[in-house]
């Protein structure tokens, strides 16, 4: 990642943050499955929030690598959780509205999200269609100058506290790819139901929830670029939602290896720290040589992305490869805890079971490597 004097004193403000206004309550915040409105305004406030996001509509206009810091360091600390509700406004959900939006869509919403007096959701994933999304049923129908929306959507993050969601429908039903289009859905609009919040087994700060679709009106102004264009958005910005997700791996993977190297230095077993074993330095040195190969994918794809290069091919290996690696090296880091490693007392626990969805949601890694198979193999 590219570093210069002002990144680093971003970077070390942030760090700050964190350490100040995370750490202390963390704990509590995944006991209430909640992360709290007020922090957003803190990150706003303190300018952590969509931070790429150009200057006529609030931002700071700053480089994507600030951004992608801000996922990484929140991950690498351990607040997994807070890394998917930042990175689903800023990494996901802001570029949409960058790339794709009108003016009015773009000066209305950007600026509410940078200060995190609108929180956001992007509503893709049905009970019938994950990563098929094709599939997906719900409807928004043109009718004068709505669309009238009908369906539910299902393990979205932000989906209890969002303002904003990002709704992926079908405004021609008959259709499949060409037939998906995306519209930006005010939270709060008469038909838009939140339900429950779904019990994961990590992430347990990150709120997740179901959303329902009842009849609401859409006014067609928050169409998000061009009907039947949806699946070719989706396409477009996917990429960097995957790169967000290798990010948050990388991060917990440095995470998880600081955290061990300091457990092994201080515990002793046999009279003796558990550093000086072999298998602990094997174990460690193993882990540090899949970082360092991992960080160098990483840099490889930030830097194609930062010059418009970077495909989707070569994102789907990195998310698939990093996020293997991310639960691998961190169940054999947590066996070096021993029992402890199983009690939730001990951060190690939360980066074991915030690690296990990396695989899953942005596109399984079953679908990564199809991807990657197709351009290998071809259809």
């Amino acid at each position: 990642m590219q570093r210069d004097s002002d990144f680093e004193l971003f970077r070390d403000n942030f760090r700050r943050f964190l350490q100040e206004n995370v750490a202390p309550f963390y704990e509590s915040w995944e006991e209430q499955g909640l992360i709290p409105r007020e922090l957003w305004y803190q990150l706003g406030e303190n300018g952590f929030l969509c931070v790429d996001v150009p200057e006529e509509y609030g931002g700071f206009g700053a480089p994507i690598h600030y951004s992608q810091m801000l996922v990484q360091e929140t991950a690498q600390a351990g607040f997994t959780s807070l890394a998917v509700a930042i990175g689903g406004q800023s990494e996901l959900v802001s570029p949409y509205i960058q790339n794709i939006g009108s003016e009015d869509q773009k000066k209305y919403w950007l600026p509410k999200m940078v200060t995190g007096e609108v929180i956001t959701a992007i509503a893709m994933t049905e009970a019938n269609a994950g990563s098929d999304l094709q599939a997906i049923r719900t409807q928004a129908i043109p009718e004068g100058d709505h669309y009238i929306v009908d369906g539910s959507k299902t393990f979205i993050s932000n989906g209890q506290q969002a303002d904003l969601i990002v709704l992926v429908a079908k405004t021609d039903p008959q259709a499949r790819a060409k037939g998906i289009s995306i519209l930006l859905v005010d939270a709060h609009l008469e038909g838009v139901k939140k339900g429950r919040s779904l019990k994961k087994i990590g992430l347990h700060a990150q709120d997740t929830a179901e959303l329902f679709f009842d009849q609401v009106k859409v006014p067609k102004n928050q169409l998000l670029g061009q009907e039947g264009q949806g699946f070719s958005y989706l396409m477009q910005e996917l990429p960097r939602e995957r790169l967000s997700i290798s990010l948050m791996a990388l991060g917990s993977i440095l995470g998880a290896i600081e955290l061990t190297k300091n457990y092994v230095l201080e515990r002793k077993a046999f009279g003796q720290p558990l550093s000086q074993f072999q298998n602990t330095r094997f174990v460690l040195a193993q882990a540090q040589i899949k970082a360092l190969a991992a960080q160098s994918f990483v840099d490889h794809c930030t830097q194609l992305y930062s010059q418009n290069a970077l495909t989707v091919n070569e994102v789907a290996a990195l998310k698939c490869f990093i996020t293997d690696t991310q639960c691998e090296v961190i169940d054999q880091l947590l066996q070096l805890f021993g029992g402890y490693g199983y009690m939730q007392e001990y951060p190690i626990s939360r980066f074991f079971v915030d690690a296990r969805v990396q695989k899953i949601y942005g596109g399984t890694n079953e679908i990564m490597k199809e991807i990657v198979a197709r351009e290998l193999l071809g259809k």
